[in-house]
């Protein structure tokens, strides 16, 4: 689509980043309006402005889903999805230019006092010389004998025999098969995933189990006797598969987590405060020292410091939007989320400040480079940020 020059995509661009000219505005919302698709989408702009004008209160997931469709409208796919307190400033710069009667200069006078001027302080896009590519699909896999395997660069088939079992490398996941040999010696396998990868294991009883950066898991290549015991550091998601008469165990930073056939996440990385298991479905006990809790789907376990909580009504989808490609961030706080920026990007964070940042609403896939999603946390209102190599500044 074109308009006196300007790709309308171009210019939602801009109009995304604030830095639009009431000009570009009115050329912008001329051009939409000559679509018959976007009736809807402008009638909606213009009645939650009239509703704003008014003081009048508009829900959370109204603003969100403008706000959304007005992102999908740059490119087919969207790239992020903002749910900042700035919602405000969205709406009122397109609604003002399609108020019927409103002069030219009203609507320069409405674009001054909504533009935040987020271009201006923004460094990303001007100091990026080596942007930083996403994490992905990195293991390496340690065997029973110390020799390791480096899953990433390993071709697709068996790769070796473990015990009873056969470890075999399938379009990215390893899976342990029933080997043809017998023996009745046990023994462990370790999967690490560094800083900027991820992986899947399918462990010999069929359990499902994602792992996320800088993490790893500890498992025997069969299981025998009165349970199923791993041992995990980092993060992972499991889906156990279920098995009456042998509970599956994790071990965790001092703690437990008994299950017979469910699904949870457990989060344990050295450089977070808390420890956390988040149930999605079935049940699990968490148990740590004297202290045993038993979890239902939506609960969260928080060890810290000895102490156990439980927390009711969590947000699964943002506990389990690593596993599906996402960073998924709501009411978030900065440090936390750039925590999982470094792990994820293999970078160093540095913060000016501390204090004083917003809380964070937003989601960024996973698979975008790094100097994408940090400007869609500027976006949000969480912060501005200087790439230096691989080392990260969050400015005030």
């Amino acid at each position: 689509m074109e308009k006196d020059g300007h790709d309308i995509r171009q210019l939602l661009q801009l109009y995304v980043e604030n830095r639009c000219t009431p000009g570009q505005y009115i050329e912008v919302m001329n051009a939409l309006s000559k679509d018959a698709s976007n009736r809807h989408l402008l009638e909606e702009i213009k009645t939650q402005f009239d509703a704003s004008a008014s003081n009048e209160s508009i829900s959370k997931e109204q603003s969100d889903r403008l706000r959304n469709i007005l992102i999908n409208k740059i490119t087919p796919t969207p790239v992020i999805s903002l749910r900042s307190k700035s919602w405000k400033r969205w709406m009122a710069a397109a609604s003002v230019l399609l108020v019927v009667g409103l002069s030219i200069f009203f609507l320069i006078d409405r674009w001054q006092q909504k533009n935040d001027n987020i271009a201006s302080r923004s460094n990303i896009g001007k100091e990026v010389t080596n942007d930083v590519l996403p994490g992905g699909n990195k293991a390496v896999l340690t065997l029973a004998d110390g020799s390791s395997i480096v899953l990433d660069d390993a071709a697709n088939g068996a790769l070796a025999e473990q015990g009873n079992t056969k470890v075999v490398k399938i379009n990215g996941k390893l899976s342990y098969k029933e080997a043809e040999t017998k023996t009745n010696e046990i023994v462990y396998n370790t999967i690490s995933t560094p800083r900027g990868g991820q992986y899947q294991v399918v462990l010999p009883d069929g359990t499902n189990v994602w792992l996320n950066a800088a993490s790893t898991l500890f498992f025997p290549t069969s299981f025998s006797g009165s349970d199923r015991r791993v041992q995990v550091t980092g993060e992972a998601y499991f889906e156990v598969a279920k098995n009456a008469s042998m509970p599956f165990i994790v071990s965790v930073e001092g703690a437990e987590v008994q299950v017979l056939g469910t699904h949870f996440n457990i989060m344990a990385y050295k450089d977070e405060p808390v420890v956390k298991t988040t149930l999605l479905e079935g049940s699990v006990k968490f148990v740590a020292g004297t202290i045993t809790n038993t979890l239902k789907p939506g609960q969260q376990s928080q060890l810290k410091q000895g102490n156990v909580k439980v927390v009711n009504g969590v947000d699964v989808d943002e506990v389990i939007a690593w596993k599906n490609g996402l960073f998924h961030f709501e009411n978030a706080d900065m440090e936390t989320v750039m925590r999982q920026i470094s792990r994820w990007y293999d970078v160093e964070v540095t913060f000016k400040n501390k204090r004083g940042f917003d809380p964070l609403h937003v989601d960024i896939p996973m698979n975008n480079k790094l100097s994408d999603v940090l400007k869609a946390l500027e976006l949000s209102g969480g912060a501005t940020f200087k790439i230096e190599g691989k080392n990260i500044f969050v400015i005030q």
